[in-house]
C-alpha cells in the first residue's frame, strides 16, 4: 500500500464540510479485494478490539486495505479523545488507486492517525504486531498539546453556536472571530479589548491593591518586601498570621498561606522570590477562597476554591492517597482537563510539617489533610460553583474592582467567610485581580451547576443580532471568474464600501493590491477575511484551491457560477470529465448561507442543476428570456435576469427593472455574449447583497474592462488604426467565445498570435487551433515561456495539429517568445485590420503591447508638431 499524496482540507471542500485529511493511496491487486475477509477482521480485531467495519463498503461490495485505513484513522481519532466522524473512500479510474478522505479536529492528529492506521493495517496483513496502547497514547498526548484549551474551546464553542466564524491564528490560544471590519480577538479568556496597561496593573499587584482601596474596595493590609528579613519585619507589623506570594506570580504559583513565625516567613519568602522579582507580605484573611468573573459590567460566574485535600482511611498514607485522587481520570496535567493532578511538592510537604505529618503519614478515618493553603485549581484544588449565592452589593464591588483595573474579563480573587453579605472590611477582602483568567472551575465545577461563561464572552464581543461576518461573495466557472469578480468589486465599491478581492490577478484591498499572481485560492481568500479594513469580500474562487485545500471560509452571501467547460484542467487530480469538474465548482453553492442567494447560468444546463444544491434562494440568468429554466423560475417568482429588446431585465414576482446594453462598455452595445452574461453574473450578485439600483446602474456603466480595471481580459486598443485585442483566454471554450465576439466586429483581415498551456489535455490544445483555425486569416504560434510539464516543442507541434483542418487560415507562423510574436503581428497589421493576442504574461504583454503603440503614436504626434 502506497501513498502518493496527503493533504489537509481545512475549509469545506469536495467530500464534506469539515477538516479532513485526503490521500491517494494505491493497493497492490491482493490489497484491493481481501480475500478472506473474516480471517484478515479477526486478525485487525486482535490488534484494535474496537475497530468498526462497515459492510459492504466499496461500491462493489469489496473491501480494499485503503477501506480499511480509513475506518483505522477514524476509530484511532476518537479512541484518543477526538469528536470525529465522517471517513470515505473512493475508487479512482486508476485501478486499484483509491482517495482516502478522513475527517479530522486538529490537522496534526489527523495526519499522525493516518500513518499509525497505515502501520495497523500493514502489521495486519503481514501478520505483525501493533502496540495499539503507545499508539493511543501518542495520539491522546498529540491532541492534549495541540487542541484548544479549555477556556479558549469554550469560547469558540460558545461562538460556533452563533453561527460567528472563527480562525486559530497561532498554533496556541491566539483566535480571531469574525471577518474584516467586524473582527474580534481573543487570547484564551483576554480579548482584544484588554489593554495593555489594565495587564500591567493587573500584574502588578501591590498597585492593584492601591487602586482597589481607592475605589473603596477591601484589600488586606501589606507591603512589598525586599529579603527574607524585611518580610518577618512586614509580619511582625501586620500582626497575625500573613500570606507571603510573588508582586507578579500567577495561577497561585509561590504563594504561601497563613503563614506563622520568623522561620516560616523565610520559607515562603524563599518559594515567592523563585517565581518573580518582588514579594508581598500581606494580612492573612481567614475564610473561604471565591473566585468571581466579571465579563464587562456583569458578574456572571462564581466558585468557592477548596484546597487539595485527603481524607484518611486508616490504611493509606498520605502519599497513596494522593496517588488515588490522581487516578481520577477528570484530573490531569495543566489545564486541558477539569482538575489537575495534586503534587508533593515543597509548598506541599511544608503545609504537611506545619499539621505535623510526612507523606508517609497513615491518618486517622475521618480526618482531613490538607495539602496546601491556596486553593487554586491549578494546583489540585476543587470548585464549587456558588453563582446564585451571590449578594447583588458583592456583585457590583466585584465589577468595581474589574473596571478600577480597566479588564473587561477579569477574575476576582476574594477572601471571605460567604458570599451571601455585602463585602465589608470585616467580612472579606479582594485579594487579586486577575487578567486572562481560567474559566475551567466555572464550565466545570467539581460541585455544583457549571456555566456557560464562553458564552458570556462572546456575546460581551458580539452584542445579540451581530455574528461578526461581512458580506462573502465566491465566484467560480471556467471562464469569465475574474472580469466577473472585479465588476461585482466595483459594483460594491460604489457604495463607499472598503472591497476585498482576491483573483488570479492579485489580492486587493479598497483598490490597493497587495499581494500578485494567482490569488484564486483559500490562502489569499483568509487574507483577505483577516484584513481589518476589509467591509465585503469578492473572491474568485478556482477548481486549484478547491481541490487543494476546500474553501478559506465557512460560507458564503453569494456564490456565483459562471459556467462549465471542457478543458479547463481536466485530467488533473481525478478530474476526467466536465461532470466532475462541476461537483467541484458546486462547492461554492453547497456553502451559500441559509439566508443567502446562488447566480446561476441558466444557459449551462449542469450550473443550472447546482439550483438544488443550494441552501439559500437562486438567481437565474441567461441572454434568452425565453430559456425555459429562466421561464419556469421567473412563473414561480424567482429571480431571474435577462436580455429582451438591448435591455437586461431583472425580475422578481411583480418587480422588473431594466439597464440599457448599451449603456453597459463592457458589453461594447451587448454585441460581446460573454461580456453580457459577466455584466449580468455580476449585478445578479449585486442585487443579493441590496445593492441599490441606482448605484448598480452606474457601476455598470462606468465599470470600463481596460488593462487597469481588468488586465487580460477583452482589452481592445487601436494601433495604427487596427484593432488590437489581448485576453488570457486559455481553454477551448474561452476561445470560441472570443471567437464570437470578434465575428461581431468588423474587419478587413483578422489575425490572431496563440500559445498554449501545457498542463491541458492534447485534446484540449488542438481544439484552440481548431476554432481558431475557421477564423482567422494569419495565425502566429508562439511557445509559453514556462511548458507546464511538457517536452520542448511539445505544445506547438499539437497546435499545428489542430489546424491541419483549418478552412480559413491562409498565413502560418512559428516564433520563439511571446514578446516577438507581438511584434511580428504588430509588424503586419494596416488600418481596418483587427488581431487577437492570447497573451501568457499577462503584465509583461500588455506592458509591451503599450509600450508599442506610445512608440507608434509618438511619430503622428512629431508630424503633427512640424
Amino acid at each position: 500500500m502506497e501513498v502518493s499524496r496527503l493533504r489537509a482540507l481545512r475549509g469545506p471542500n469536495l467530500w464534506c464540510r469539515r477538516t479532513a485529511i485526503e490521500a491517494i493511496v494505491a493497493c497492490s491487486e491482493s490489497e484491493r479485494a481481501i480475500g478472506d475477509m473474516d480471517a484478515f477482521e479477526t486478525r485487525l480485531r486482535a490488534r484494535f478490539p474496537d475497530i468498526d467495519i462497515l459492510r459492504p463498503v466499496g461500491h462493489d461490495g469489496v473491501n480494499s486495505l485503503a477501506h480499511i485505513l480509513s475506518y483505522a484513522a477514524l476509530r484511532l481519532q476518537s479512541q484518543a479523545g477526538c469528536p470525529v466522524a465522517f471517513s470515505r473512500t473512493a475508487a479512482t479510474l486508476e485501478a486499484g488507486v483509491y482517495q482516502v478522505v478522513i475527517e479530522y479536529t486538529e490537522e496534526a492528529v489527523g495526519r499522525l492517525a493516518f500513518e499509525l492506521a497505515r502501520a495497523l493495517c500493514i502489521a495486519t496483513m503481514q501478520d505483525e504486531p501493533f502496540d495499539l496502547d503507545q499508539a493511543l497514547a501518542r495520539l491522546a498526548a498529540l491532541n492534549e498539546d495541540v487542541r484548544l484549551g479549555p477556556s479558549t474551546g469554550a469560547i469558540v464553542q460558545a461562538a460556533e453556536r452563533r453561527g460567528i466564524p472563527w480562525r486559530r491564528l497561532t498554533a496556541g490560544s491566539l483566535v480571531q472571530f469574525g471577518w474584516g471590519c467586524r473582527q474580534r480577538r481573543i487570547q484564551a479568556a483576554e480579548t482584544d479589548a484588554s489593554g495593555a496597561i489594565a495587564e500591567a496593573i493587573a500584574q502588578d499587584k501591590a498597585l492593584t491593591k492601591v487602586l482597589l482601596a481607592a475605589a473603596g474596595v477591601s484589600v488586606p493590609a501589606g507591603r512589598c518586601v525586599q529579603d527574607a528579613e524585611d518580610a518577618w519585619r512586614a509580619a511582625r507589623e501586620i500582626g497575625g498570621p500573613v500570606v507571603v506570594k510573588p508582586r507578579d506570580g500567577n495561577q497561585g504559583r509561590g504563594v504561601t498561606v497563613d503563614v506563622q513565625g520568623r522561620e516560616q516567613v523565610a520559607a515562603a519568602y524563599a518559594v515567592a522570590r523563585a517565581q518573580g522579582d518582588g514579594v508581598i507580605v500581606e494580612r492573612y484573611f481567614p475564610g473561604h477562597d471565591f473566585r468571581l468573573l466579571v465579563v464587562g459590567d456583569r458578574l456572571v460566574a462564581a466558585a468557592r476554591r477548596d484546597p487539595p485535600q485527603v481524607v484518611g482511611d486508616g490504611a493509606r498514607s498520605i502519599a497513596q492517597l494522593v496517588d488515588l485522587i490522581n487516578q481520577d481520570p477528570l484530573r490531569g496535567e495543566g489545564h486541558g482537563s477539569s482538575l489537575t493532578r495534586i503534587c508533593l511538592d515543597d509548598i506541599a510537604l511544608a503545609t504537611l510539617a506545619a499539621q505535623g505529618c510526612t507523606p508517609d503519614s497513615v491518618p486517622a478515618p475521618g480526618v482531613c489533610v490538607v495539602l496546601r493553603n491556596n486553593a487554586n485549581l491549578s494546583t489540585g484544588g476543587t470548585a464549587t460553583d456558588v453563582t446564585d449565592h451571590v449578594h447583588p452589593d458583592l456583585a457590583a464591588s466585584a465589577v468595581a474592582a474589574a473596571q478600577m483595573v480597566g479588564l473587561d474579563v477579569c477574575g476576582i480573587d476574594l477572601i471571605a467567610r460567604d458570599v451571601y453579605e455585602p463585602l465589608t472590611a470585616d467580612g472579606g477582602c479582594i485579594v487579586e485581580v486577575n487578567a486572562a483568567p481560567g474559566l475551567r472551575m466555572h464550565l466545570n465545577p467539581s460541585f455544583g451547576t457549571g456555566r456557560d461563561v464562553g458564552a458570556a464572552i462572546v456575546d460581551s464581543l458580539f452584542p445579540p443580532g451581530e455574528d461578526g461576518r461581512i458580506p462573502v461573495v465566491a465566484v467560480t466557472g471556467t471562464n469569465g471568474k475574474t472580469t466577473t469578480v472585479r465588476l461585482i468589486a466595483h459594483l460594491c465599491a460604489g457604495q463607499g464600501l472598503c472591497v476585498g478581492m482576491a483573483n488570479s490577478d492579485g489580492v486587493y484591498i479598497g483598490g490597493r493590491r497587495i499581494d500578485t499572481g494567482d490569488c484564486s485560492g483559500p490562502r489569499s481568500a483568509r487574507n483577505v477575511l483577516l484584513h481589518p479594513d476589509v467591509q465585503a469580500a469578492v473572491l474568485e474562487t478556482a477548481r486549484g484551491g478547491i481541490l487543494r485545500e476546500g474553501l478559506g471560509f465557512d460560507r458564503c452571501d453569494v456564490a456565483v457560477v459562471t459556467n462549465i467547460g471542457v478543458g479547463d484542467h481536466l485530467g488533473l487530480s481525478y478530474i476526467s470529465t466536465v461532470e466532475d469538474l462541476a461537483i467541484v465548482k458546486r462547492v461554492i453553492v453547497e456553502n451559500v448561507a441559509p439566508d443567502g442567494m446562488a447566480v446561476l447560468n441558466a444557459d449551462d444546463p449542469i450550473v443550472a442543476g447546482m439550483a438544488g444544491n443550494c441552501p439559500g434562494r437562486v438567481t437565474f440568468f441567461a441572454r434568452d428570456g425565453r430559456n425555459p429554466v429562466i421561464a419556469t423560475h421567473r412563473a414561480q417568482g424567482g429571480r431571474t435576469v435577462c436580455v429582451d429588446q438591448g435591455d437586461m431585465v431583472f425580475a422578481e414576482g411583480g418587480f422588473e427593472y431594466r439597464i440599457e446594453l448599451g449603456r453597459v462598455p463592457i458589453t461594447r452595445l451587448g454585441t460581446i455574449g460573454f461580456q453580457v452574461d459577466n455584466a449580468m453574473a455580476a449585478a445578479s450578485a449585486a442585487w443579493a447583497l441590496e445593492v441599490p439600483w441606482t448605484g448598480i446602474e452606474a457601476g455598470l456603466v462606468s465599470f470600463v474592462n481596460d488593462v487597469r480595471a481588468a488586465p487580460g481580459r477583452f482589452n481592445v486598443f487601436d494601433y495604427r488604426g487596427a484593432t488590437l485585442i489581448a485576453d488570457y483566454g486559455h481553454n477551448p471554450d474561452a476561445i470560441l467565445a472570443l471567437v464570437q465576439a470578434v465575428e461581431a466586429m468588423p474587419a478587413r483581415r483578422r489575425s490572431v498570435v496563440i500559445s498554449g498551456a501545457g498542463d491541458r489535455r492534447d485534446a484540449d490544445i488542438r481544439r484552440q487551433t481548431e476554432i481558431l483555425g475557421d477564423a482567422f486569416d494569419e495565425i502566429i504560434l508562439y511557445q509559453d515561456q514556462c511548458q507546464r510539464g511538457r517536452a520542448d516543442g511539445e505544445v506547438l507541434a499539437l497546435l499545428r495539429e489542430g489546424l491541419a483542418c483549418a478552412r480559413r487560415m491562409t498565413d502560418l507562423r512559428e516564433i520563439h517568445g511571446e514578446f516577438l510574436a507581438i511584434d511580428a503581428a504588430l509588424g503586419r497589421l494596416g488600418p481596418g485590420d483587427l488581431c487577437l493576442v492570447l497573451i501568457d504574461q499577462v503584465e509583461e504583454s500588455l506592458a509591451h503591447i503599450a509600450n508599442r503603440i506610445a512608440e507608434a503614436r509618438t511619430p503622428a504626434r512629431t508630424a503633427a508638431c512640424a
